[in-house]
């Protein structure tokens, strides 16, 4: 078979690049979010293939998402989506003891990045 030809049921990877591991998402450097809002949930497994983190809390790339005001309309939003998928979701005050976080507008802002899944 010729290098970079491909054939049905064969195939070859011609561009190394597209096996290189994902970057994943860090968010602010430093950012203190006491006092913000997160949303707790029933611990439920990260997504990414063999990762064995479990989350307790709205994440992305294994980050607690929190938000400035309790009543911000995409924290309701996403904390109603986890009640509809049975994750039990309660609004808390976020603490640095929690574990690290992110503000969802600067997730957002990054492309909402998730950990396991390659940007498009």
């Amino acid at each position: 078979m010729e290098r970079g030809r491909i054939e049905a049921g064969r195939a070859i990877l011609v561009d190394e690049a597209l096996g290189v591991e994902e970057e994943v998402w860090a968010g602010e450097d430093g950012a203190d979010h006491s006092g913000w809002f997160c949303v707790r949930t029933n611990p439920f497994p990260c997504p990414a293939a063999g990762c064995k983190f479990v989350a307790g809390f709205m994440t992305a790339a294994h980050l607690i998402l929190v938000w400035e005001r309790r009543d911000d309309p995409n924290l309701l939003h996403h904390a109603q989506r986890a009640k509809e998928v049975g994750r039990n979701p309660r609004i808390e005050d976020y603490e640095l003891s929690f574990g690290p976080s992110a503000s969802y507008y600067a997730w957002e802002a990054a492309g909402g990045p998730v950990h396991g899944v390659r940007a498009r």
